[in-house]
Parts: C-alpha cells; structure tokens; sequence
C-alpha cells in the first residue's frame, strides 16, 4: 500500500483494533474506547473487511484471535507507538490550564502510604487535572501497561513487557506492627511464636519474608490475610497480632494510632520500589511531568 492509499484507512479503527486484541470481548473494549457497543461491532466489521480477514472469532463466550490478526498486531503496535510520540512531542503541557486524565496504577502499600501527600501536591500545581488511580501488583503490571489501562504504574516489579522503562524510586524496607502495650523490642522467638496479619492482594499467606525466615530454619504464625492496608489500624488494636509492612505504609498506619513500629529482629533481603511506564509515553509532556512529580516525592527522603 502506497501512501496515497493511506487516506483512505482511519486511524481510529486502527485503535480499535489494538483495544479488541487486548480486551477480546465487545463490551471491555466499548467501555475502554469510552464507546458503545454498536459503534465497536460497526468499527470491528469495518476492519474486517480492511484487512479481509476475521480477526477475531468467538470461542465460548470470548473472541479469540485469528493467526492474520496476531501478525497484524505485532506489526501495528510499533507504528501507533511511533505516532503516539510524534504526537505528543508536539503539545505542551502547562500544569497550572492543562485538563489532562493521568491513569495510574498504584499497588495498595503505595496508594495507601505514599499518594495522599502526592495528590495534594499534584491538586497545588495542577488544580484541573483527572487522576483515575487503578490498583495494579507485579502480577498485573505488565498486562495493565500493555493494554494502556494505565499509564505509568508503581509497584515491586518482576516482568516487564519489552516496551517498558523502569526507575528505582526506593528501597522497601520492613517494618513490624504491633497494638500492644509490652515494654521493649521484639525478639526472634516472639516475632515467630506470634500471630500474624498478612495483606495479600492474591490471598497467599506467605511473602518474600517467609523466605527470610526460612534460611534461619524459623517460620511465623499468619492467622490472617487481607486484602488492603487500611484495615490492619482496627485489626492490630489491643492484641498480639503483629503486621510486617513497608516503612512508609507503617509510617501511615501508626499516626494518630496507638500502634507502634519496630524492627524486624532478623536480616530481610531488601526488594525495590519502582515507577514503572510504557515507552510510548516516554516523551509526552504531561506524562514527563507526572513521573517526574512521582519520582521527587516516592524516591527515599
């Protein structure tokens, strides 16, 4: 096709089409596109008389992907980003007039310990901004990225998609939670012997720290998992359970509390906190703006 016959095919479609193959099913990507869902089945036909080919054809109740719709993505997806930056570069961005929506994924410890104090100083400088925050782990990260549900993320990360750029904002160090009124700091014995509270976004009752506790041939007592940080201020009161959390989600749950923090009393292999974003965002002026905004305030004080 030369670039004449480019006139004729509409961007949007082309948009469309990324979104089905992410979402595989009508109705996600209508509320995705912010769409209805004639408009997508109508957009859908339309491409599959553009690349004469089904593209996407139902299996149960999902659509799955044609082999041609596969190989068609795989070469659209690096043309769209290129687009996406050349667009971008081309506006400004003025924090004080602009009404940009910034879609970010935040895991629970960070939404809870680190964004109250981002937001306020993100509503001082830029007061008609959207923000939609999206709960997002290591294990929804690279999908949430990949499909532009969100557009920068920060979490503890694992696998990333082949597009993405990561930045080391700080270390999560561990702190122990406890409600009770017991003199002194805790000791291995204590820390094992126990309950414990765990927050799990899967359910899991273990965490890296189990693996910690594993090389000095010990185990703790976890009678609890649940699924945010919020919770543990009620849950710890008065008792003996204890929460191992990181330090700036223990620094918000104990203000104001009678709760208190201490130290674990063995070595834990430090993990890392990273933002996360996808390239194709890399060079958008309010985008720069945002991760730069997160990364003076998350990074280490």
């Amino acid at each position: 096709m030369n670039r004449n016959a480019l006139r004729r095919v509409d961007l949007n479609l082309l948009v469309v089409f990324e979104t089905l193959m992410f979402e595989k099913n009508l109705t996600h990507a209508a509320e995705k596109l912010f769409l209805g869902q004639p408009a997508v089945s109508a957009a859908l036909a339309r491409l599959r008389q553009l690349f004469d080919d089904p593209l996407l054809v139902r299996n149960g109740r999902k659509l799955e992907p044609t082999a041609r719709a596969l190989a068609i993505l795989k070469e659209l997806q690096p043309a769209l980003d290129t687009i996406s930056c050349a667009v971008s570069r081309a506006r400004e961005f003025n924090p004080a007039t602009n009404r940009d929506t910034f879609r970010i994924g935040l895991s629970d410890d960070v939404e809870f310990g680190l964004f109250p104090s981002l937001l306020k100083l993100i509503r001082e400088e830029a007061p008609s901004v959207v923000l939609v925050v999206r709960r997002v782990n290591f294990l929804l990260m690279s999908t949430m990225l990949a499909s532009g549900e969100i557009s920068v993320g920060v979490s503890y990360t694992t696998e990333l998609p082949a597009n993405a750029k990561r930045k080391r904002l700080r270390d999560l160090r561990v702190k122990v939670l406890r409600g009770d009124d017991r003199p002194g700091a805790l000791t291995l014995d204590e820390f094992c012997a126990r309950p414990h509270a765990l927050v799990s976004f899967s359910g899991d009752l273990t965490g890296n720290l189990d693996n910690d506790l594993a090389k000095l041939g010990r185990t703790r007592n976890v009678v609890l998992a649940v699924p945010q940080f919020s919770g543990l201020r009620s849950i710890l009161a008065g008792t003996e359970m204890l929460a191992s959390v990181p330090d700036y989600a223990a620094a918000a749950l104990i203000e104001g509390t009678g709760l208190r923090a201490d130290d674990p009393p063995f070595p834990i292999q430090t993990s890392e906190l990273s933002m996360v974003w996808s390239s194709v965002t890399d060079h958008d002026p309010a985008e720069h703006w945002l991760r730069r905004k997160i990364a003076e305030h998350m990074t280490t004080p």
